[in-house]
């Protein structure tokens, strides 16, 4: 696609493009939408050829970073100075089932990252008093996003496993549950692991649990948060699902992992994994104990089970009075303490 430029848009391209390798150019009406783009946006998903109405910029980004791109735009059409760049993960279209799976499952393939750009606009000149739009730039900056931690509390990432820690992990489900919103939280982890050291040895154990988090790593789902909360398991968030949904998946899962690792030889270990779910409420320590309540449950009944959590929180009341109880405990205790002493 070739690209005209007045006088005016041609001094802002040459300020745009200075040291500039890859990036995409874009051309934007006085609304925002894209008139004219460089042939390499087609990393965008964007062919302005085959489109009757031409997109908004802030359309390439994903549901949570629309709107901020959006206000974006309009301050630098407002002519707000030193607007800078924005950065965006893009919007990422759903892509169709590629074949069937084993079994007669229905597998959740592993995802590639989110890609993230980089916006940078600049208004172009009035002609005559008419509104010209704006030129910008849309650059990739993935490599930064990759490296760029999650809010969270402490340190994000876990620089061994490269998996958020159960600190951040425990932000998002608070955060979440402060907001209203319910997610499912998942704690997975291999059976008989202690068996396993006994006859194997700790660097077995080791080989096996890195194997374990990079195989839920290929099945976490886009918005879905994996993290090693210890040395043996694992905990997952899966927004968007209800109970019973979380309990399918999770089973086909635990399926998919006791597929992959069938022993190739009758010497090898034969490994298999559990899973606890709870509905996030009340709190993240709730949730989380009562999924790693349902976990024991699984294990209990053989392994290669989903075990489920409480399923209704306990009311205010209740956990007002539990309190009391131990707060009346431990007063007496010390009453006894001090009484015995004197």
């Amino acid at each position: 696609m070739t690209l005209q430029f007045s006088g005016a848009e041609a001094r802002v391209l040459r300020g745009l493009l200075e040291d500039v390798s890859g990036d995409i150019v874009v051309r934007l009406d006085a609304d925002g939408f894209i008139v004219h783009a460089t042939e390499n946006a087609h990393v965008l998903g964007l062919d302005l050829s085959t489109l009757l109405l031409m997109p908004h910029v802030a359309d390439f980004a994903d549901a949570g970073s629309a709107a901020q791109v959006h206000e974006y735009v309009n301050a630098v059409f407002a002519g707000e100075p030193e607007a800078g760049w924005i950065e965006f993960p893009l919007a990422m279209p759903p892509e169709p089932g590629e074949g069937e799976a084993p079994a007669g499952l229905a597998l959740p393939k592993a995802q590639a990252p989110q890609p993230w750009f980089a916006l940078n606009l600049r208004l172009v000149e009035p002609d005559d008093g008419a509104p010209q739009g704006a030129l910008g730039l849309i650059r990739s900056v993935q490599e930064r996003a990759d490296r760029r931690p999650h809010p969270g509390d402490g340190q994000a990432i876990d620089p061994s496993t490269g998996l958020i820690t159960r600190n951040a992990l425990r932000a998002d489900l608070r955060q979440a549950i402060s907001r209203g919103r319910e997610p499912v939280a998942a704690i997975f982890a291999v059976d008989r692991m202690r068996a396993m050291f006994m006859q194997y040895g700790q660097r077995t154990v080791d080989e096996i649990q890195w194997g374990f988090g990079r195989f839920l790593k290929s099945m976490e789902q886009p918005g879905q948060r994996l993290a090693q909360i210890d040395g043996e398991r694992f905990a997952m968030l899966l927004p968007g699902m209800s109970l019973g949904e979380a309990r399918g998946w999770a089973g086909e899962v635990l399926h998919t992992f006791a597929g992959l690792s069938d022993p190739s030889s009758s010497r090898a270990p034969e490994l298999t994994a559990s899973a606890g779910l709870a509905r996030g409420e009340v709190s993240e320590d709730w949730t989380l104990r009562q999924a790693e309540l349902g976990l024991v449950m699984a294990r209990a009944g053989g392994g290669m089970r989903v075990g489920l959590g409480r399923k209704r929180a306990p009311s205010r009341h209740a956990e007002l009075s539990c309190s009391r109880r131990v707060e009346r405990a431990v007063n007496e205790a010390v009453m006894r303490a001090v009484q015995n002493r004197s």
